[in-house]
């Protein structure tokens, strides 16, 4: 799936975040962090990540049914879909 760079940036953008929240637990982690506080931090990037996923998922059903012939693999879709649950 080719997505346009205007369909990207905002997923991309939600990456960089998470790999920025991700750098900051490892470090928690270098520093000996508070484990609770650490397993927090590691879920918010879990769902930063969930999330960056999803919009993947929704910007591209969105360029594939506005594009002019765009069939769209319905079983391939739920196959990708379904592999972010």
């Amino acid at each position: 799936m080719e997505l346009s760079l205007e369909a990207r940036r905002p997923v991309m953008n939600r990456l960089k975040r998470a790999q920025g929240q991700l750098a900051g637990v490892i470090r928690m982690i270098e520093e000996g962090g508070e484990c609770e506080e650490v397993l927090t931090q590691l879920a918010a990037v879990g769902k930063a990540l969930d999330r960056a996923g999803f919009q993947l998922v929704t910007v591209g059903l969105k360029e594939c049914l506005t594009s002019e012939g765009g069939d769209i693999d319905t079983e391939r879709l739920e196959r990708v879909f379904l592999s972010l649950a």
